[in-house]
């Protein structure tokens, strides 16, 4: 008689530790908000990385020796990509509320589809066309200044862009981390980030910040944060699809909306409906048509 393998889990140990990092990656957009008053954005995320790759190379410091060209470039590849979403990130919260900043980041959900297309040639199904155009309207009602005047303000679109440079790094550590290293991967990543926004201070004429407290403690905090998010994401994703990874990081958003309620933020009706509208193209975007099969039982489609 002929004995199946169990299917693996729908929800194990890597979901689990996701949904952990999306409410610790919803409570940053808060702190970031209040470090840009006493420090300029890049300088904030240089410091921010710089600190999450010391925690790294400190934890694993007897495995640098190994690290590979792959590793390497891996590691500056995805690097480029966390550099320009959390840069952005950073300039668009000098502007907006942490709350909204949560929800426009969230654009990238229905975006890695669209990246994947673009980048590696897997055409989205109908479904990804229809969450997308659900969440551009979400967007526009987010960033509504008035209730009726949708448009794009400084923070919002430069916070929109943001949101593709962090679809690209996902669909870039579940393409090349499953084969690699991933404590020595991030800890590139974390390094290349830092540096980066380094050598732009003075290209862009920022000058080093003033070592007060409120700067000291939020750049160790997430620099703690985002040693963490890095490695549970590169982990997690070597073990389940970007696709699923991308649904869960959906949820983000809530619990930076909660967060920023908590601390007094409050968004128009409008907003909030552009909101639960961009989660739910989140949730429309990964969502598969069961099929049959052969015995009568119900899977889901493939892309």
């Amino acid at each position: 008689m002929k004995t199946h393998a169990s299917p693996p889990p729908a929800f194990g140990l890597p979901e689990l530790a996701l949904i952990a990092i999306t409410f610790i990656w919803g409570g940053t957009f808060l702190i970031v908000q209040h470090a840009v008053t006493v420090s300029g954005p890049l300088a904030f995320v240089a410091a921010r990385f710089a600190v999450a790759a010391s925690i790294g190379a400190l934890v694993c410091r007897g495995q640098l020796r190994h690290l590979s060209k792959a590793e390497l470039f891996t590691g500056m590849l995805i690097g480029v990509s966390i550099f320009g979403g959390y840069a952005l990130q950073t300039y668009g919260l000098m502007h907006i509320s942490s709350s909204k900043s949560a929800f426009i980041t969230a654009f990238y959900v229905p975006i890695v589809p669209l990246v994947q297309w673009l980048v590696f040639k897997q055409r989205p199904r109908p479904a990804v066309w229809v969450a997308v155009v659900l969440a551009f309207v979400g967007l526009l009602l987010l960033t509504g200044t008035d209730g009726l005047g949708l448009g794009l303000g400084k923070g919002e679109l430069i916070t929109a862009i943001g949101a593709i440079a962090i679809a690209l790094e996902i669909i870039l550590i579940s393409r090349v981390s499953p084969q690699l290293n991933i404590l020595r991967v991030t800890i590139v990543q974390l390094a290349t980030a830092s540096l980066i926004a380094l050598l732009l201070m003075p290209v862009m004429g920022e000058a080093p910040p003033a070592l007060s407290k409120t700067f000291i403690l939020s750049v160790l905090a997430l620099g703690c944060a985002s040693a963490l998010i890095q490695y549970v994401m590169n982990w997690a994703q070597k073990r389940i699809s970007a696709t699923k990874a991308t649904l869960i990081y959906a949820g983000e958003p809530v619990w930076a909306g909660v967060i920023g309620r908590i601390a007094g933020e409050r968004l128009p009706g409008l907003a909030i409906v552009g909101a639960i509208l961009i989660i739910g193209a989140g949730i429309l975007s990964e969502w598969r048509p069961r099929r049959l099969r052969a015995d009568g039982k119900a899977i889901a489609a493939s892309d």
